[in-house]
């Protein structure tokens, strides 16, 4: 790295905790690194990406199937049908933080695999239901398979990105979710019209055709997604150099130069981490903040093309119609991720984004009240592009607070458990007394929102606070060094708290005083 003709890197050491203290130094070029990240980026995000969007077409092609009769079908109400929805998000509930400590343990690249077949699993065998009893069973178990693959794919982030890189990629992250709920509704168009097919109707074949998808997706996972840097290798094909030695040793040592503490994985995780993470009371602002923001979205999600049905549209068309807001949705957040990673605005993106999702409730509650189809609509799309993106957001802002892989990987299963349980509210939040204008549910969506957005604005204060506070602090460690250092050189300067020179005579020659002033 010492020719002339490259731009090296400014060189930067840091020790940093692990078996074997060493320091770390830049000693590579920007182009180097650059190069690195970019192929690291065309590996890790893309497959991660489409494993979220398939869990999405799992989770929600269930709201797509309301439209096509799955109810009468299948012998259920609408309230029957909530329950199932809260036991989806009772299973993930259940089993999040065990399924995240198993992915601690054996690493992303092998538990994710699994996952994504499983679940692809489950979903496919949906198509069998026949009655309440099936129906609540399979949800309960697509929520079990399910847990713990988004903070073991957040987690699986932080460890690969530094931490100003982290929100953007977690925003990508997401972009699976949101580009999976858009292009269930529009594949749910077309595959609903598959009704008599062999004699079934189409919501079977719409759990068939997207469990199996999700299933061929686990094979792209096993082949190509890396488990770790300490074994950097998909599941699949664990000779298969994915990164060359010198790839690995930037990406490696970049990371831990921006934090150190990511170098000190141990292999399970202790008792002490949980004390730490659980004990946090900013860990559980940002678990209340989740809940507030996703579970008046996660019933939103579910009856979106029955609103707009119900407006007068075509019950196919509606899927369709529905999925409009949800695609204008990713540049939108696209834009806020990158406005957070950018100038460093975790906080005010996360409260802006509240905030628009609190005026959409405003608008759909006001809107129940003219019989405006544009209006209607208006809302239902304003809805779907500020209804979610806060939740990556506030996953970033937490992240950032944890100090070590441990306590992330803890936070990430609290955090992504907080937006399950909200599911459970959620689920109940549009009820069959409602319909079909569902005016109660909108108000009580703008109460929980308003509340979700006034503990971002708390937690935002504490930050500043305790920001200012971190900087006084820096600078009084920096004057203590300094006096160190001239108190060695033999030259501090006079202070009211040591003996003072005194002038005399007319040379003027110091003579020192034992008295203090």
């Amino acid at each position: 790295m010492s020719s002339p003709d490259r731009k090296v890197v400014l060189a930067e050491s840091q020790s940093y905790g692990s078996d074997e203290e060493s320091a770390i130094e830049r000693d590579w070029t920007v182009e180097e690194e650059a190069k690195a990240k970019r192929k690291l980026d065309f590996i890790i995000m893309p497959i991660l990406t489409l494993g979220f969007f398939c869990l999405q077409l799992d989770r929600g092609n269930i709201a797509n199937a309301l439209t096509d009769d799955f109810l009468e079908d299948v012998n259920i109400t609408q309230d029957q049908f909530n329950v199932g929805q809260q036991m989806l998000s009772l299973g993930i509930v259940l089993t999040e933080i065990p399924s995240n400590m198993i992915l601690y343990r054996v690493g992303p690249g092998k538990w994710l695999t699994l996952q994504l077949f499983l679940f692809g699993l489950v979903s496919t065998f949906q198509a069998w239901q026949h009655n309440y009893s099936s129906f609540i069973a399979t949800r309960f178990l697509l929520g079990i398979t399910e847990s713990g693959f988004i903070p073991g794919g957040l987690w699986t982030l932080s460890t690969w990105y530094t931490r100003s890189e982290t929100a953007k990629r977690v925003m990508i992250f997401y972009f699976g979710n949101q580009f999976g709920q858009a292009s269930a509704k529009l594949l749910a168009y077309g595959i609903l019209h598959m009704r008599g097919v062999s004699g079934k109707p189409g919501w079977f074949w719409l759990f068939v055709l997207m469990g199996a998808f999700t299933m061929a997706s686990g094979f792209i996972f096993g082949f190509f997604l890396p488990d770790s840097f300490k074994n950097p290798h998909s599941t699949f094909a664990p000779k298969w150099q994915i990164f060359t030695e010198r790839e690995l040793y930037i990406l490696k040592r970049r990371v831990l130069i921006d934090d150190p503490a990511k170098g000190q994985k141990k292999k399970r995780i202790g008792l002490s981490a949980f004390k730490k993470a659980f004990s946090s009371w900013r860990m559980w602002v940002h678990f209340l903040i989740t809940m507030c923001n996703n579970g008046p979205q996660r019933g939103f999600d579910t009856y979106a093309p029955s609103l707009v049905k119900e407006m007068g549209f075509d019950g196919l068309k509606a899927n369709a119609m529905a999925a409009v807001g949800l695609f204008i949705q990713i540049p939108v957040s696209y834009t806020f991720s990158w406005v957070s990673d950018h100038y460093n605005r975790r906080g005010e993106t996360v409260i802006a984004g509240l905030s628009m999702a609190t005026l959409a409730y405003v608008f759909n509650r006001s809107f129940t009240e003219v019989n405006n189809q544009g209006l209607r609509y208006f809302g239902v799309v304003w809805t779907q592009v500020f209804g979610t993106f806060s939740h990556p957001l506030n996953i970033t802002w937490m992240s950032l607070t944890c100090t070590d892989s441990e306590e992330r990987a803890l936070a990430m299963a609290l955090v992504i458990m907080g937006a399950n349980i909200a599911g459970i509210y959620g689920a109940q939040i549009f009820r069959s007394d409602d319909k079909p204008r569902y005016r109660r549910a909108f108000i009580i969506g703008i109460a929980v929102l308003a509340f979700g957005t006034i503990l971002a604005i708390i937690r935002k204060v504490d930050e500043k606070i305790n920001g200012r506070k971190g900087r006084q602090d820096d600078d009084a460690s920096e004057e203590h060094e300094a006096y160190e250092d001239l108190k060695r050189k033999g030259s501090v300067p006079p202070s009211d708290l040591q003996p003072q020179p005194t002038m005399i005579g007319s040379d003027l020659k110091p003579v020192v005083s034992l008295t203090t002033r």
